[in-house]
């Protein structure tokens, strides 16, 4: 699903105004004539259809961003996932003490891993955010980013899905690695955990050069496996919103 299927954005409609709108046949911006709505709705859609058109000509994720509801971000994935980065963070522990060790960038099938001490410096960090036009996480909104900010004392605002929150609604629980369990995914080390990013950083510090590419393996592992989530997951809400519509009358757009 796409941003151009959705109805969402517009002041005053609903979830059950938009599907009404899918249910005539109304299921992209350019099918929108007027009807099915009233005459203030319709001039509030026509509104939004030409800012929109307008915004998405321009690659302006951060206008979606911003217009959808938090619930239904995951329709920016297929529009804007050519210019998606996949990332996850580890640490040395979860208190504000705790520093950032690795973060770890998945873009365009190739996963780039910016390392303490060597190379993650707020500088190659704000690089790599400012290639994104959407950031993907799991669990970023809470931990990741904030983590970040505190770390490198700057902000970050660019459009993010969390993936955590599309896994809550599909009922898939628990953490990453449970998730992927639960939709089949597989990785190298199925057996280290975030614990585990610890003890290898510690291990590297006393100069174990080993345990770091280990957790730089672990590392890019999570933040490419969310690439493989991603498409998954909107998969099935697409699937969810859409099936019971006309007989699924808006086929996916790859």
């Amino acid at each position: 699903m796409r941003v151009e299927n959705s109805f969402i954005p517009v002041d005053g409609v609903g979830e059950k105004t938009e599907r009404r709108l899918w249910e005539h046949g109304i299921t992209r911006w350019d099918e929108f004539d007027g009807s099915v709505v009233g005459p203030t709705t319709a001039d509030r859609i026509d509104a939004f259809v030409d800012r929109a058109t307008d915004r998405l000509d321009a690659g302006d994720a951060r206008f979606f961003d911003a217009a959808f509801p938090s619930a239904e971000r995951w329709r920016l994935y297929e529009s804007f996932r050519d210019e998606a980065s996949y990332f996850d963070i580890e640490t040395t522990g979860l208190g504000h003490r705790a520093d950032v060790t690795t973060v770890s960038f998945h873009r365009d099938g190739e996963t780039r891993t910016l390392v303490r001490g060597r190379d993650l410096t707020a500088e190659t960090l704000t690089a790599e955010l400012d290639r994104a036009s959407l950031l993907v996480s799991y669990n970023g909104i809470r931990f990741d980013v904030p983590f970040l900010e505190r770390a490198f004392d700057r902000t970050i605002d660019v459009p993010h899905l969390d993936l955590m929150y599309p896994c809550k609604r599909l009922d898939l629980t628990g953490g990453l690695k449970s998730v992927e369990r639960q939709v089949d995914i597989t990785r190298d080390r199925p057996d280290l955990s975030g614990r585990d990013a610890v003890r290898l950083w510690r291990r590297y510090e006393r100069g174990d050069e080993d345990a770091l590419e280990t957790l730089v393996s672990y590392n890019r592992d999570d933040a490419a496996n969310l690439a493989l989530l991603a498409e998954i997951l909107c998969d099935r809400l697409h699937d969810r919103v859409f099936a019971p519509v006309r007989g699924d009358v808006c086929e996916r757009e790859v």
